[in-house]
């Protein structure tokens, strides 16, 4: 005989009675691990459903978050150079749905205008705007200085504590080339040196151009017995050999010998004289 149909179970009666058991049995209980080991040992295959659930839930916020996450990082307000043409830009929140702007909108909502590149703004010079993310690697010193006190000079003065010592960290950043506009330092707002180069200091790399071009200008030895002879290529001058040289020699020892003499002559006449 096939077997009778059996009424369907009633699920909520079930797992009223599983809830009921539940808190009876863990009533007062503070050990939360014989409390969840309890928990799954009565609930059995509702505590894996609703586990199972939770984690659907889970991937479903992670998947809209992926969705908007563009979005999110996007800034308030989008931004671009000064020199830039805002039209010649797409809008990030068009490209993503969401700009309420319409036709208002600086920014084109033309999405073939990703293939292209930003037109610069015929209106400004791109020269008189400050680069912000440059270093002192090619500046000169008037420019340093302008930075430098642009930045702290204010600052460095109205601090009742400031010394007259340079900051070891900004000498630092000047000297490696890494000082700009986005620099800090180290020591915070509350750093008591100063953040300026002294009087007259110059930069080593600048000190190792000097010391190179004061090499460069200075001759060696025989750079200069060669200079001085081209010079006298011009005169009919004797060649010097060894005969030469020794008839030089002999000419010169004999006018030293009779200016000895003449000398001894006029000092014998002298006492003769009665002159000491």
């Amino acid at each position: 005989m096939p077997p009778k149909n059996q009424p369907p179970k009633n699920k909520k009666a079930d797992e009223k009675k599983k809830q009921e058991a539940l808190k009876d049995r863990t009533f007062g209980l503070k050990n939360k691990k014989l409390r969840a080991q309890i928990e799954k040992n009565i609930l059995g295959g509702s505590s894996t459903q609703h586990q199972q659930k939770k984690k659907n839930e889970d991937d479903d916020l992670k998947d809209m978050s992926k969705i908007f996450k563009p979005v999110a990082k996007t800034s308030a307000q989008q931004n671009v150079s000064a020199d830039v043409d805002p039209k010649s830009v797409l809008c990030v929140f068009f490209k993503q749905g969401m700009c309420t702007k319409g036709n208002k909108c600086k920014f084109s909502h033309d999405l073939s205008i990703q293939q292209k590149t930003a037109k610069k703004n015929l209106y400004v010079d791109s020269r008189s705007l400050p680069n912000e993310e440059e270093t002192n690697e090619n500046w000169d010193e008037k420019t340093l200085e302008d930075v430098a006190e642009k930045k702290h000079g204010e600052k460095d003065r109205k601090r009742p504590n400031q010394t007259d010592i340079v900051c070891k960290y900004f000498l630092e950043a000047v000297e490696n080339s890494k000082y700009g506009w986005f620099w800090e330092c180290p020591n915070g707002d509350g750093c008591i040196y100063r953040h300026a180069l002294p009087k007259g200091y110059v930069l080593k790399k600048d000190r190792k151009k000097m010391e190179e071009q004061t090499r460069l200008s200075k001759i060696s030895l025989e750079e200069f017995i060669e200079k001085e002879r081209s010079k006298l290529l011009d005169k009919e001058l004797t060649k010097v050999t060894f005969d030469t040289f020794i008839t030089w020699k002999k000419k010169k020892m004999k006018e030293k010998r009779q200016q000895q003499l003449q000398s001894e002559r006029e000092k014998l006449a002298s006492f003769k004289s009665g002159k000491q």
